[in-house]
């Protein structure tokens, strides 16, 4: 690749976010570039079942990841395996420096790098990651419908995936290593009075237990702390809810972020705090962190880039606008 490339839209990243916003870019004759970095596909290509893709009633990760990128082939995004090692968005046209050494000089980017869940980092929750191990409930609860499953967590996030999962698990345990949860007052009430939740203290999750033949969780080892005794559970399900980090440590100093990273973009739109850059699903949204919605953003950001180039070709130049 030619050293100083123009191109008009440049997407860093994959997955629903960015394979989206490559269809939208394509379809306007904006000729995106797509830098899909170390996982291409992103999260999805490690989620086994996903049945809440609208038109799929059960379609495996890889497999939806797949279609996506044909997709976007089809429509002729020039899709690269590459990493962007870095990015000067102080002035426009932006640079990004590619691991392959070349560089990309774009119009317009569009950030799509994702984030990835914090795990405790055992060697069962590698091991059945997809099978019984899961770092989102709306993702996959659906599946453990009757059955007992536990959350690992003390904060908002995980009281929340908690309730989620008591609309279908018989039983949820909500495992915590200290005695009290950092989450909010409202939600420990709603938790607390749920009959379907049992809080395990002072506890960690020393290992996960399960099958090998079909691969599948039958329990997980406890470690207790501060006195309380080891122990072990019998689940079908872990669910790990310790929080995300998102991909954005290439934008720091650069983007506006919240205080967990995540990049901030302006009400109802996809626009950073430079004008130009767009960035869409989990990079900016640390709520709902679907693959839905992250498409949508998708979208948005492609349309928005698409205005504002336009908008910028039809401008009048200054020395014709002051005649």
């Amino acid at each position: 690749m030619a050293t100083d490339e123009h191109v008009k839209v440049a997407i860093i990243g994959s997955g629903p976010a960015g394979y989206t916003a490559a269809v939208y870019a394509a379809r306007a004759a904006l000729s995106p570039v797509m830098i899909r970095g170390l996982q291409p596909g992103g999260q999805l290509t490690i989620t086994t079942d996903v049945e809440n893709w609208p038109g799929e009633t059960s379609i495996m990760g890889p497999d939806l990841m797949m279609k996506m990128e044909e997709q976007c082939r089809h429509l002729g995004t020039d899709i690269r395996d590459d990493m962007v090692t870095e990015v000067d968005l102080s002035r426009r046209p932006f640079t990004l420096k590619l691991e392959s050494g070349g560089r990309v000089v774009a119009d317009s980017v569009i950030i799509a790098t994702g984030a990835q869940a914090r795990w405790l980092g055992i060697e069962g929750e590698t091991k059945f990651r997809g099978f019984g191990v899961s770092a989102c409930a709306t993702c996959d609860g659906f599946f453990y419908r009757g059955k007992t499953v536990a959350v690992v967590g003390g904060g908002n996030t995980a009281v929340e995936e908690a309730m989620f999962l008591t609309n279908f698990a018989e039983k949820v345990y909500l495992i915590h290593r200290r005695d009290e949860l950092r989450a909010d007052a409202t939600n420990q009430a709603r938790l607390f009075a749920n009959k379907k939740v049992e809080p395990v203290w002072n506890s960690t999750v020393a290992d996960v237990i399960g099958d090998e033949d079909p691969l599948s969780v039958t329990g997980v080892r406890l470690t207790g702390t501060d006195g309380a005794p080891d122990r072990e559970l019998a689940v079908s399900g872990l669910f790990i809810a310790i929080g995300h980090d998102p991909a954005t440590h290439l934008f720091k100093g650069q983007l506006d972020m919240d205080e967990d990273g995540y990049i901030r973009t302006a009400p109802d739109s996809t626009a950073t705090s430079v004008a130009g850059v767009f960035a869409a699903g989990d990079v900016k949204d640390h709520l709902y962190r679907q693959a839905v919605t992250a498409a949508g953003m998708g979208c948005m950001a492609a349309l928005e880039a698409e205005r504002l180039l336009g908008a910028e070709e039809t401008a009048e130049p200054e020395s014709l606008a002051a005649e």
